[in-house]
């Protein structure tokens, strides 16, 4: 019985492997293409693209900043950003900044949300996230309107609102320290 045992765990563990030697090439260049995809729709039309990360203040992970070009002119800054207060976990997305501050537009790269609640922040299940477009956070509150700030909450997904906003703020935040305080403006 042990040695039966033993192959059937070693058949299964190079069946599993080999999957996921085959699988992980796929799923990395899906997720590059969703990547690529998400800046397209935050950031104005552009025709370069230069990508630097930065440190947040409050928190634990890089962000991924990508500045869009048309021509030599700065027209957006495409930024990936997270958050860890989801109500089923870290909330990835993707928000585009003009140059002066102002959110182009928002949307999610990956969540693990309650379907029919919270996984309305997805833009093809909601319209909820079209309320950041035009958003100036140096002048809005990125915050819950139950909190006292200016963002709608999903109804019965307070907490998923709650943490798509964080995430926002954190990209918001990192992208006030790193690029719009510095010497000149943005880049």
């Amino acid at each position: 019985m042990v040695l039966t045992l033993l192959v059937v765990t070693v058949a299964a563990s190079f069946a599993l492997a080999s999957v996921y030697n085959v699988t992980k090439d796929p799923i990395a260049q899906s997720r590059e293409a969703a990547r690529q995809n998400a800046i397209t729709q935050v950031v104005p039309a552009f025709d370069r693209l230069e990508t630097q990360k930065f440190l947040p203040i409050d928190g634990k992970d890089s962000l991924e900043f990508n500045f869009a070009y048309q021509g030599d002119e700065l027209v957006g800054i495409a930024v990936g950003t997270y958050t860890d207060n989801g109500f089923s976990g870290r909330i990835q997305a993707m928000v585009g900044f003009y140059p002066d501050g102002r959110i182009v537009d928002v949307v999610h790269l990956q969540h693990a949300e309650t379907p029919g609640l919270g996984d309305k922040i997805d833009k093809k299940k909601s319209d909820w996230s079209d309320q950041f477009k035009g958003f100036d956070p140096a002048s809005q509150s990125l915050r819950v309107k139950k909190d006292g700030g200016d963002v709608d909450a999903i109804t019965a997904a307070t907490i998923t609102s709650r943490a798509y906003c964080d995430g926002i703020q954190r990209a918001y935040s990192t992208f006030v320290e790193h690029v719009k305080n510095q010497e000149g403006g943005a880049q």
